[in-house]
């Protein structure tokens, strides 16, 4: 069986799933899991992991410095080096030794810094009807299939309604409850790519 590491993961929702399905996945994060399996999480730096052979490794990396949404502070970030910290643990995963990896971010600089992703998914396409594009870069992985389009009933929402997440009010958790993965999209990745490495 293979071992699959979903790496920058501390909801556990795509391991989760993946577990479900039985194949031995590992959720990876600098913070303590979120998702309640702590014996699927590997608290701490993800670089050493890297080195490890894995079937599949999935990346959620932080998007903050990278990401068009806050376009209005990259002058500063790249002055003080934020952005590229930001780069550079990207593209560890860009470049890690494995033989299928799949990196999501939003919409951001890494499709002009590095390649354009190989497809943009909205959680519409996956059961839920609310807006997030986001960018999957793909190494010998298909192209995620959309598996319960519901753009009809997404189109007759109000906007805000549609992009739930843009209007989240300020808090500590804001960013945290941004960045969470859809349990559509968790679970295509599992049904999709998981049985890929079982």
């Amino acid at each position: 069986m293979g071992s699959v590491l979903i790496a920058c993961e501390e909801s556990q929702a795509v391991t989760k799933e993946m577990r479900a399905l039985g194949v031995e996945a590992y959720s990876c994060d600098i913070e303590p899991c979120s998702g309640g399996h702590p014996e699927w999480h590997i608290q701490g730096d993800v670089t050493p992991l890297l080195e490890q052979e894995w079937d599949l490794i999935i990346a959620f990396p932080p998007c903050t410095h990278l990401a068009v949404s806050g376009a209005a502070w990259f002058e500063q970030k790249r002055k003080d080096g934020r952005q590229q910290e930001g780069i550079d643990f990207f593209m560890i995963f860009a470049n890690a030794k494995c033989d299928k990896i799949a990196i999501e971010n939003p919409i951001g600089i890494m499709s002009s810094v590095w390649r354009k992703p190989n497809q943009i998914v909205q959680p519409w396409m996956f059961g839920h009807p609310e807006s997030k594009a986001t960018c999957l870069w793909l190494k010998n992985l298909p192209n995620l299939q959309p598996t319960d389009n519901v753009i009809e009933l997404f189109d007759t929402l109000p906007k805000n309604k549609q992009q739930r997440l843009h209007y989240l009010p300020p808090s500590k958790e804001r960013a945290a409850l941004r960045s969470k993965t859809f349990i559509g999209i968790a679970k295509a990745m599992a049904s999709q790519w998981g049985v890929l490495v079982k």
